[in-house]
């Protein structure tokens, strides 16, 4: 009879076998096993400090041409804006570029009449009534109420009441009319302008940046092709962005426009040297009556206007 002693010293066996092939056979491979992945090791450190040295080397080439380009704008820009009256007007995803924009532009030749940044309350859907109620206590004797919309879109009569007092137009806005309006908006937080406004302007540049992807990312992207579209109404307008993508990307929704791609130039890639040179000719095309759409996105004509021989 098998009895519970038989069953411990056999389990006891097996286990102890097991044991000992364990032993041997990492014994028996331990070597090549380990050979095998130390080159392995080092095989992939050699291919990572190699990628290392082409990502230092890409960022050494990138910084580079952007110090080329530059150098170079004054000769390829060849006062194209000689005296030309620009606004360049930012929005809150454009700051970061906007410097380098404004450089072109004067390197080009143009006297900037202001620097305008709209601020995220000015897209603010919840807004919508104290933009209307602030820009019917703004309009100016010499701007008349009836090229205003009358409407109840206080993004679009904003817009339409700025780009009356900040563009060209006859009959002529006063000076005193033009520095209430923009300080009431200032005043309000829905702009902040650093320095005077020193008159109208012939073309306002918008800087852009990516689209709103918050909860009222529509409402606010929306209200960036409004401001376009009112400033385009008024005058000479080029759009600055950086890329095509995203939904309400205003520089796509420009492209994509059949009326505001005939008379809006767009420029997708302004967060580049490039792309801020490129906005400057493309301003200067716009002046000269050509509207044309650039960059390295979706919708692009060309990388840049052709330039004049």
């Amino acid at each position: 009879m098998i009895n519970f002693r038989y069953h411990v010293v056999s389990l006891t066996a097996v286990f102890l076998a097991l044991a000992i092939g364990l032993v041997v056979g990492t014994a028996a491979l331990n070597g090549p096993l380990l050979d095998a992945i130390n080159d392995e090791v080092n095989s992939l450190r050699g291919n990572n400090s190699q990628l290392r040295e082409q990502v230092n080397h890409l960022k050494d080439e990138v910084n580079r041409e952007e110090e080329f380009i530059t150098a170079a704008a004054p000769r390829v820009l060849h006062r194209s804006l000689a005296n030309r009256r620009v606004l360049l007007l930012t929005l809150p995803g454009g700051r970061d570029h906007a410097e380098g924009v404004a450089g072109m532009l004067t390197t080009a030749g143009a006297r900037i009449t202001a620097r305008v940044d709209v601020e995220d309350k000015f897209t603010d859907p919840r807004n919508g009534v104290e933009l209307l109620d602030l820009s019917d206590h703004a309009l100016p004797a010499s701007v008349s109420g009836g090229s205003i919309p009358a409407n109840s879109d206080g993004v679009e009569t904003a817009s339409a009441l700025l780009a009356a007092v900040l563009l060209d137009r006859t009959p002529t806005v006063t000076e005193a009319d033009r520095r209430a309006v923009v300080a009431a908006y200032d005043a309000a937080g829905y702009l902040n302008v650093d320095d005077r406004v020193t008159g109208p302007a012939e073309l306002a540049v918008i800087v852009a940046g990516l689209p709103y992807t918050d909860r009222e990312a529509t409402e606010k992207n929306k209200a960036v092709v409004t401001l376009t579209d009112q400033f385009d109404k008024a005058g000479a307008v080029v759009v600055a962005g950086v890329g095509v993508a995203g939904t309400g990307n205003v520089v796509s929704v420009v492209r994509g426009d059949p009326a505001l791609s005939k008379t809006v130039s767009t420029v997708d890639n302004a967060g580049t040297a490039q792309g801020q040179l490129v906005t400057a000719l493309a301003a200067a095309e716009q002046l000269a009556g050509r509207i044309g759409q650039y960059g390295l996105g979706g919708g692009a004509q060309a990388m840049l206007p052709t330039l004049a021989p």
